[in-house]
């Protein structure tokens, strides 16, 4: 008798990250999005659910007095599966879900990878004021298909990458930045010189750009100097700008 296969498991929002004393009502969130893969079916992978719990500690910190929720997503399966998307399709649940339980908040998608490349798809739903991709996955084909970037028209969107990353090519998210920009001003990108997809070498520059970028989205708090200038370059100026070394000490001075 042949088994039947077993249904996936419901994306979730998971737990709110919020540090102790933080403001009851909440007045913005952001959502997580991990890694996943190309091909999977799987359960979601625990580690790349781990891997983005300190960026949220981080951001719930430094939102504290904002009113900052975040969330990292728990995924469905951990593939994207072709014309499925299926992890942009759980990033639009994610937004239905904050919009259910918090009301009428800015939300900002942070994606790592394959997450990166949720963000960027799911990017246009109505409640989405900003977009960050880190490393962002994209297909080698694109050019016969390329990943649209119309939907982000109005959004904020951010562009992380590493030079040295040998598992998603960087070259590969400037030309999407370029392609977003011509349709969305406010749009930038950062390299992240000899930095690998991890993004760990210089994991404390990183981490200051996503809270930067987080609460200037959100909350409308200027943004850093670096950050403001690579929104109003042109290209490509503003879709190579170099992540400076000690981004997060200059901040804190």
């Amino acid at each position: 008798m042949a088994q039947r296969a077993l249904p996936l498991p419901a994306a979730r929002l998971g737990r709110a990250v919020r540090t102790a004393g933080a403001p009851t009502a909440v007045s913005g969130v952001v959502l997580l999005l991990p890694d996943g893969e190309t091909d999977s079916h799987r359960r979601p992978s625990p580690l790349s659910y781990a891997l983005q719990l300190p960026l949220a500690r981080t951001l719930a910190r430094a939102g504290q007095e904002d009113g900052l929720a975040a969330h990292v997503v728990r995924y469905s399966c951990r593939g994207w599966n072709a014309t499925d998307a299926q992890l942009a399709a759980d990033a639009r649940w994610a937004v239905d879900e904050v919009v259910r339980r918090y009301g009428d908040v800015p939300v900002c998608l942070v994606g790592h990878g394959m997450g990166g490349r949720a963000a960027l798809r799911a990017g246009g739903h109505a409640a989405v004021g900003s977009v960050l991709a880190m490393a962002p996955w994209l297909p080698e084909d694109a050019r016969d298909e390329p990943e649209p970037v119309k939907h982000l028209l109005g959004r904020h969107v951010l562009l992380v990458h590493g030079t040295n990353d040998a598992r998603t090519d960087p070259e590969l998210s400037f030309r999407l930045a370029e392609r977003a920009k011509k349709t969305n001003r406010d749009t930038c990108r950062f390299e992240v010189h000899s930095d690998g997809h991890g993004l760990r070498q210089h994991r404390a520059e990183v981490a200051a750009l996503v809270t930067d970028f987080v609460r200037g989205s959100l909350f409308g708090r200027a943004y850093a100097r670096p950050v403001a200038d690579a929104l109003a370059a042109p290209p490509p100026l503003g879709l190579r700008m170099p992540l400076a070394a000690g981004f997060g000490r200059s901040l804190r001075d």
